[in-house]
């Protein structure tokens, strides 16, 4: 890692071990979407279009236990909409853009491109506007690549369960949150909302559980004030 980052200024080097970190866990996202039912071109495109970790990982676990695809894109969809709210934050930054820019900043705001820019000075736009680029560019071709390595290799390791890759897609959405539950309200409402998913679990189709905990979420923030969910620092 450090010969690669090696010449680079702090925010790139940064933004590079971010991104070949995040992007390592594509391969568990490749694998077990080919497990799920997914062909390799499939697996691909779902990779290329929602490229969103979290999203992904809910559709491919939606899918694989069975539950309806309505059920899976719903559940994909909320855990993308989080992306959009990035997009906010991250407006004053990056404007002006327009042409493939627009297009591309907006495929590229993610977790990882957005902990990152805001982890630079408040004052220095021009390493906010760096660490976002280099990270979200970085994290898209790293994912993609080892999407497609574990989608193949996904085709000849037999069943995931036994490499322990059925317990990645958690992993990796609890890495992403933790930062975010610094808050003791936002520990409060996460927890009620695992605990109203749970209760739900043995009643509701696969993926319905994760979209009527959402509603806990929504009465927290609709009865008291915003919980700063800002990631102190970015993720490693």
């Amino acid at each position: 890692m450090a010969r690669l980052t090696t010449g680079l200024s702090p925010v790139r080097q940064q933004a590079v071990s971010v991104s070949l970190a995040t992007g390592a866990y594509g391969l568990s996202q490749g694998a077990l979407a080919v497990a799920a039912g997914l062909d390799l071109w499939q697996t691909l495109a779902l990779s290329l279009i929602v490229f969103s970790g979290g999203s992904q990982f809910a559709f491919v676990g939606v899918i694989g236990a069975a539950g309806s695809p309505w059920a899976a894109v719903g559940t994909s969809a909320l855990l993308g909409i989080r992306n959009g709210f990035y997009g906010v934050t991250l407006a004053p930054i990056l404007r002006p853009m327009r042409g493939w820019r627009f297009v591309w900043g907006a495929q590229v705001t993610i977790d990882e491109s957005t902990a990152v820019a805001l982890a630079q000075p408040a004052h220095d736009r021009d390493a906010r506007r760096t660490g976002f680029w280099w990270t979200g560019v970085g994290v898209f071709v790293a994912w993609n690549i080892l999407v497609g390595v574990g989608a193949v290799a996904g085709q000849y390791i037999g069943e995931p369960q036994a490499w322990g890759l059925d317990a990645a897609a958690a992993a990796a959405f609890l890495g992403l949150v933790w930062p975010r539950l610094a808050p003791r309200r936002a520990q409060a409402v996460a927890a009620a909302a695992a605990l109203f998913a749970l209760a739900l679990t043995p009643v509701l189709p696969a993926g319905l559980p994760i979209l009527a905990a959402a509603l806990v979420a929504v009465a927290a923030g609709w009865g008291g004030p915003p919980i700063d969910l800002e990631p102190t620092e970015a993720p490693v």
